[in-house]
């Protein structure tokens, strides 16, 4: 089923590569723009601007909290009449070293806040979170995909897997553009896009 959009596009594979060529954009601009340094990392707040400064131009619901519960696979995602006091609860979470960073960051993907784009924004969000407290980024380009899905999966009951898979990418390259933007092209390859590259939009 297509997800209602402002483009108008009924067919899944069509609205796939059109959500991925806008989003990826605007992605590019948020990091060019400045505005990601206005915001207070680690809030939820700060997702909602990023969710709505991505996916605006395509989606009613960008940075609206989602109304339908969602599952993946065999995993489900918070429930609906729970999620506001989730995201309240993580909110509160200490992120002063890495493994705090990294168990608020498996926590708020566990919520999924969203209809569509969580994974998304949620990297850069953690990103965010690790610049300011760390002063430094995730190279998402040297995790493996397969390993990450499966580590992200198991995170909710043993994060042990994922803060290792992570913490071997870290990087003090935090404001170097071509990380970023490898950062987001690995974002939609991990979600399984066709992946533009960021010369190609």
């Amino acid at each position: 089923m297509t997800l209602e959009n402002k483009l108008g596009i009924t067919d899944s594979a069509e609205l796939a590569r059109a959500e991925e060529k806008l989003s990826k954009k605007k992605a590019i601009a948020l990091f060019e723009s400045g505005y990601l340094n206005d915001l207070q990392a680690g809030s939820y707040e700060a997702l909602v601007k990023i969710h709505k400064y991505l996916f605006e131009d395509i989606y009613d619901f960008a940075g609206k909290m989602r109304n339908a519960n969602l599952a993946k696979g065999n995993f489900r995602f918070a429930p609906v009449m729970y999620l506001q006091a989730a995201l309240e609860n993580i909110e509160k979470m200490p992120q002063n070293n890495y493994d705090e960073i990294i168990e608020k960051y498996v926590e708020m993907n566990a919520a999924h806040p969203f209809r569509e784009g969580n994974g998304r924004s949620t990297r850069i969000w953690l990103d965010l979170i690790l610049k300011k407290e760390l002063r430094s980024v995730i190279d998402w380009s040297r995790i493996d995909k397969d390993d990450y899905l499966s580590a992200m999966e198991r995170s909710p009951i043993k994060d042990i897997e994922i803060k290792h898979l992570l913490k071997q990418a870290l990087t003090d390259k935090i404001d170097d553009r071509e990380i970023y933007i490898k950062s987001i092209d690995y974002s939609y390859y991990y979600e399984g896009y066709t992946v533009y590259k960021a010369e190609e939009l």
